[in-house]
């Protein structure tokens, strides 16, 4: 093969790469917000059953 046919397709694999790393760490930071977003929910029912009118409107 020529040397340039390998050279396209080192920078082919290289954007691959970018892409799978990108949608890598997009993945990583929506579970960290889903986590944040969670801990909230679980603060809100935690406050509400320490108040009896807050848990009746969750019904």
């Amino acid at each position: 093969m020529d040397q340039r046919n390998f050279t396209f397709m080192f920078y082919g694999f290289l954007v691959a790469w970018l892409v799978v790393l990108g949608y890598v760490v997009s993945l990583a930071r929506r579970s960290a917000r889903l986590k944040r977003e969670l801990e909230g929910v679980r603060q809100l029912v935690q406050t509400s059953s320490d108040q009896p009118e807050l848990q009746d409107r969750l019904r």
